[in-house]
């Protein structure tokens, strides 16, 4: 057995943050994510091939609600933002996405993903199985085995790296300083400020793995605490011991999660043409459904969009609608505004802005302080400020800021060289 797991909330941010924005044009919809999401997913199955294909597989996603971690700790995760707007309808549109590729998606609530993650490897590795983990989040460092029986994959493209990247004990030892058995321990004590893990404040990785290597795990050095020789580390270890102790309680991923799906629900299965199409044509991703049509020698044009996902048609217009249109017509033109549909008053505007003149000698480049300093002025005078910038590539986890530009009204902007 070979049991492949992926880490689906990293794919969807990933996806979300590596591609710019795409609309389903019938409707509108923001499925740019998905899109990506969906390229991932089939190129991860494309490039696992001979021994590292999978013959058992899920993708795990984190579910909305809260967890165990939060009653132990009630500032767990508390300082993390609310996801983007326009990414939210795409949540469940990336689960739709994985069982049109014949692949369970799990979530579960109550549980994180990674605790789903533990359970599951755990359960293939007392079946005999070896497991990958496609993933880069250290937090899943925890599960790697010195026996490479469980490996992580990081597929996230790097410059200068190979596409695929294994993830075993080397590597986490560059990563921590400690073998993958003794990972909690260093999280323990240096904490997580992206999961607002408190740790013990002024330890970092290298001090910690320092003190785990010394003295094996985090309740023994505790218990020496006295011994330590620097005052200032001596005396953080004695008054945070409390915050490191629930420090490790966070970290440490739970494999006893009370799973839904057996391990044998999760084998490998062709993928069915009749999921995969009609969820393609509901996202009206054409090129997709054209280049897997040939790869999987299918004939895209014999199914239709899947109803639940595709746009709904638009019923026909009652007295009601019809009135409340009409009064709506003569309200906006007492008014005084454009009372034309939308599509027509966006073009008409499409058309101003295109009337408008361009003229170079208006623009500005910010080389001075003070430049920018008047501009700042002006913007929060005006309340508001068109910005864009200017960058290396697509990828915000990649690309390097070259420079930023400013606009308060048409025709006049300016640009702030950063590169």
């Amino acid at each position: 057995m070979h049991l492949l797991l992926v880490d689906g909330s990293t794919y969807i941010f990933r996806a979300f943050h590596a591609l710019p924005p795409l609309n389903r044009k019938s409707d509108g919809l923001p499925v740019g994510c998905v899109q990506g999401f969906t390229n991932m997913i089939f190129k991860l199955m494309e490039d696992l091939k001979g021994e590292d294909a999978p013959t058992h597989m899920a993708v795990i996603f984190d579910h909305s609600a809260k967890t165990f971690r939060d009653a132990i700790y009630a500032d767990y995760k508390a300082q993390r933002p609310p996801p983007p707007e326009e990414l939210v309808p795409q949540f469940p549109l990336t689960r739709a996405a994985t069982r049109a590729f014949s692949i369970p998606p799990i979530e579960m609530e109550g549980w994180e993903a990674d605790d789903i993650i533990a359970t599951y490897t755990t359960q293939a590795l007392a079946a005999g199985g070896k497991v990958t983990i496609v993933s880069s989040d250290k937090d899943l460092m925890q599960l790697v085995d010195l026996e490479g029986r469980v490996r992580m994959l990081d597929t996230i493209p790097r410059p200068g790296q190979p596409p695929l990247r294994w993830i075993g004990p080397d590597e986490v030892m560059a990563k921590f300083g400690v073998t993958p058995d003794k990972v909690i321990e260093v999280q323990a004590l240096c904490g997580d400020s992206v999961d607002n893990v408190p740790g013990v404040p002024g330890i970092g990785v290298k001090t910690a793995a320092e003190l785990i290597n010394t003295y094996g795990d985090l309740e023994n050095l505790l218990a020496h605490a006295e011994e330590i020789k620097q005052p200032s580390r001596r005396q953080k270890l004695i008054e945070n011991a409390d915050l490191a102790r629930i420090s490790k309680q966070l970290v440490t991923l739970s494999k006893e999660v009370p799973l839904e799906l057996e391990l044998s629900a999760l084998a490998r299965v062709p993928i069915e043409p009749s999921k995969l199409f009609p969820f393609l044509k509901a996202m009206e991703f054409n090129a997709a459904t054209k280049r897997l049509a040939t790869l999987l020698d299918a004939d895209a044009d014999a199914y239709e969009p899947d109803p639940e996902l595709a746009v709904k048609p638009v019923a026909p217009v009652g007295f009601d609608n019809a009135a409340r249109a009409e009064a709506r017509a003569a309200r906006l033109a007492a008014e005084g505004r454009d009372a034309s549909p939308t599509v027509l008053h966006a073009a008409q505007v499409h058309e101003k802005i295109k009337a408008i003149p361009f003229d170079l000698s208006s623009y500005e480049t910010i080389r001075e302080r003070a430049a920018l300093e008047r501009w700042i002025a002006a913007i929060y005078a005006q309340g508001f400020v068109a910005v864009d910038t200017e960058t290396t590539g697509l990828d915000n986890q990649q690309a390097d800021l070259v420079g930023i530009s400013l606009a308060t009204e048409p025709g006049k902007a300016a640009y702030i060289p950063l590169g």
